[in-house]
């Protein structure tokens, strides 16, 4: 226990005693020390980890306790040794195409010295540090490479899963299917079709008792569950056969060809090591999108990685353990469990090495049947079709069809060796294939680049631009998404001569937003579009044009009596230059559109008039998308009562009656003047306009007095000061002030408009979204959905 010491008062004449530098004071032994969130993800990881590694363990045909050795390994050599701290390693379904043909061919203990000789591999390229060079892999290679994997684990289970064998390769196991279709055995069917009900259906439990259930790992109720099921049916099914510990084959010499040996251990290190390198990155983002943990973890060292994965394996393939990589299902429910650091991960082992030891009974109940219904699941979702979305978008999938059916048809290496083939192909045929054209339209010149823009188009790019005649208009067009420097030069020097010679260049993309090249900017400004005009380097005459003067002819440069021009007017003229000359090309398509149809904005977005509130650049919203109303205090007065201003009533009509939105926003922020001036206000005084508007604000102030009723809360903290806590309070009272109009409270009742509470604290630039409006108004951090998956 501590004790309170009180404090003396400084006394001038007493000499203070200090101990010298170089004798600090006694401390005592550091103890070790577990954080309980690190104990809490490590049970998740560990039930999660248990049935997947018998599970991959029977997909290979391995021993299953190998499956249990790579888990405990992977865990407590990768996890305290590896660059990636919540990175949980193990047993993975990327591996288990690999590991099986490796056992076919070569038997079992020469696949665990192929294990060791790979994680050597490893090990090598760690000390090289050639970690970041493996991110340089297209990911359509690595999206096919992980899809033919599954497609090739879900049709070999599928034979066990109908109570059969499976074939050693995929166009086997497809010859053999219909045979097997005819001879399956349904009690295997029935605790798989039960094994894959549970997998499926468990996440989707409703209701408050459903998300205290969900936190027990689907794969584990789903094998408990079938197992259960099973014994109490009294079913006859192959079960988990795990031998004693004294017969577990260990690694022996390798035998065996030795360019077969040299392809095996480059396969299996390539496949480790770009699979493990792939999910510390997703990690990083993960722990990101964790406030306050990324400082704390930091971001992973990729070569200090390299090396864990290669110690890991080579101390699995030593104790007979199957190869180890970093499992993307294990380290997401690992950072989403709140592990703090690689504790959990180590912790996970440990709980694996006492299963491994103690629970070998219960494990035996487990039907084969049921894992290779597990297993076969894993292998589907390997297939991702957001994967093949992303691909398709970036003109890829080629490549990623290529190697699917590479993998799935020859083989991992070979598959990745035609993928990495297509993709350079796709690549020089992007690079070669430009087409340039030029032609003439009311008088404007259009030169339109469609490709790739390389020095190898140089020559055809000048011969068109040479068509433009002096002083022409002219519009040139790139419809690509690169363009090297020989091309950039011979662009902007023909821009620069022709804009000399009183012709006009505008140079856009085919899309608004996909500006290839920003044309030359005027003077010698060098600011970008979105830089806050105080922070402008070009100040000054010279950054003003020449044609810019004051209405009696003076230049803008000299001082202006009227009071009109002077640095707010260089600003406002520059700023309108500036988008005529940047932003206008890349939006008049856009603009055009919506003056011809009419704004059709799916939210009324109403905010405070703070100069530091950009809803569009907060929202990232484009033109047509809100319909914004913006007032001091962001204030919603309630209908009926004599305010002198109907102004915010009006848009609520306006946006709900005839624009329809959706939705409806009230927005605060930090550091609001005008709750300031709420809390502030002294009754009596003048009647000013700013205090005659403010009063809509005292109902918020009321509620924040009132213990009856609920005040808004920051999520992960309580409010900095009062100011805040008036703030997000304001926003929950607004929002009942909304109810009460006529026009919100119709839609509401039809379903057809929603409401939403957000805050914008201005100094973390962080946006809060209102939760649970009827339990207290909780502010929650604004996240992206989670696509780890």
């Amino acid at each position: 226990m501590s004790a309170c010491v009180p404090t003396r008062a400084a006394d001038p004449n007493r000499t203070e005693r200090t101990h010298p530098p170089h004798s600090p004071p006694p401390t005592g032994p550091r103890r070790f020390r577990i954080a309980g969130a690190d104990v809490s993800a490590s049970i998740a990881v560990f039930l999660i980890a248990l049935p997947l590694s018998l599970g991959i363990a029977l997909a290979t045909g391995a021993p299953l306790q190998a499956g249990l050795v790579a888990a405990a390994v992977g865990g407590l050599v990768a996890g305290r040794l590896g660059g990636s701290p919540l990175q949980v390693s193990g047993p993975a379904a990327g591996l288990t195409v690999v590991t099986a043909d490796l056992i076919q061919r070569y038997g079992w203990r020469t696949t665990c010295a192929i294990t060791v000789l790979a994680g050597l591999t490893q090990l090598g390229l760690g000390c090289l540090r050639v970690a970041r060079g493996a991110l340089a892999v297209s990911p359509a290679i690595v999206h096919g490479m992980l899809a033919g994997i599954g497609v090739t684990i879900a049709v070999a289970q599928l034979h066990i899963v109908l109570g059969g064998t499976p074939q050693s390769s995929v166009p086997d196991n497809l010859r053999a299917l219909p045979a097997q279709l005819a001879h399956m055995r349904p009690a295997a069917v029935s605790v798989s079709v039960l094994t894959l009900a549970l997998l499926l259906l468990w996440p989707r439990l409703p209701g408050r008792a459903g998300r205290l259930l969900r936190k027990v790992p689907a794969a584990l109720v789903a094998v408990a569950g079938a197992t259960a099921a099973a014994a109490l049916a009294g079913l006859r099914l192959p079960k988990v056969d795990l031998p004693s510990w004294s017969n577990h084959a260990l690694a022996g010499l390798p035998e065996g060809p030795v360019l077969g040996l040299v392809a095996a251990v480059l396969t299996t290190t390539l496949v480790c090591s770009v699979q493990s390198l792939l999910g510390a990155v997703a990690v990083d983002k993960l722990v990101a999108g964790r406030p306050g943990l990324s400082p704390r973890v930091g971001r992973s060292n990729l070569d200090r990685e390299l090396l864990g994965q290669g110690a890991a394996n080579i101390v699995s393939g030593s104790l007979g353990g199957l190869p180890i990589a970093g499992v993307a299902v294990r380290s997401s429910a690992n950072v989403h469990a709140g592990a703090v650091s690689r504790n959990s991960t180590m912790l996970h082992g440990v709980l694996v090495v006492i299963a491994a030891l103690l629970m070998v009974p219960i494990l035996e109940f487990i039907p084969l049947a049921s894992l290779a219904a597990l297993v076969m699941a894993v292998g589907i979702q390997m297939v991702s079709l957001n994967h093949i979305r992303t691909v398709t978008r970036h003109r890829e999938v080629w490549v990623y069809a290529v190697t699917t059916l590479g993998v799935v048809s020859l083989g991992v290496l070979e598959g990745v060796a035609l993928g990495i083939a297509m993709a350079v192909s796709v690549a020089l045929h992007r690079l070669t294939r430009t087409r340039i054209t030029h032609d003439e339209r009311e008088g404007v010149h259009h030169v339109h680049v469609r490709g790739q823009l390389t020095f190898l188009a140089v020559p055809r790019l000048s011969r068109a631009l040479h068509l433009v005649p002096h002083g022409a208009d002219t519009v040139v067009e790139l419809d690509g998404s690169f363009m090297d420097h020989a091309a950039y030069e011979t662009l902007q020097d023909w821009q620069r001569t022709h804009t000399a010679q009183g012709g006009t260049v505008e140079i856009t993309g085919r899309h608004p937003g996909t500006r290839i090249s920003e044309p030359q900017a005027s003077g010698d400004c060098r600011c970008r579009p979105w830089t806050p005009w105080r922070n402008h380097q070009c100040d000054g005459p010279q950054s003003v044009p020449p044609a810019e003067k004051n209405p009696d002819g003076s230049d803008r440069s000299e001082p202006d009596p009227t009071g009109t021009s002077g640095a707010s007017g260089h600003e406002l003229a520059r700023g309108i230059s500036a988008f005529q000359r940047n932003t206008a090309p890349l939006v008049r398509t856009e603009l055009a559109r919506l003056a011809r149809e009419g704004q059709r904005p799916s939210q009324l977005f109403l905010t405070c008039a703070d100069s530091r509130l950009v809803t569009s650049m907060i929202t990232s919203s484009g033109p047509g998308d809100l319909f914004v109303v913006r007032n001091v205090g962001n204030l919603v007065p309630r209908p009926g009562e004599e305010s002198g201003d109907d102004s915010v009533a009006a848009a609520i009509e306006y946006a709900v009656d005839v624009l329809q939105v959706r939705s409806i926003t009230v927005c605060g922020h930090s550091g609001c003047g005008a709750m300031q001036a709420l809390l502030n206000s002294e009754p009596g005084g003048a009647r000013t306009p700013l205090k005659r508007w403010l009063r809509h604000g005292l109902p918020s102030l009321e509620r924040m007095a009132d213990d009856r009723l609920s005040w808004g809360r920051l999520a992960g903290r309580s409010p900095e000061d009062a100011v805040e806590q008036l703030c997000l309070t304001n926003v929950v009272q607004q929002l009942e002030h909304l109810r009460a109009h006529d026009s919100v409270a119709r839609a509401l009742g039809e379903g057809a408009l929603e409401l939403h509470g957000m805050y914008f604290h201005v100094g973390e630039a962080e946006s809060y979204l209102l939760t649970e409006t009827e339990t207290g108004g909780v502010f929650d951090r604004v996240r992206e959905p989670d696509l780890s998956a």
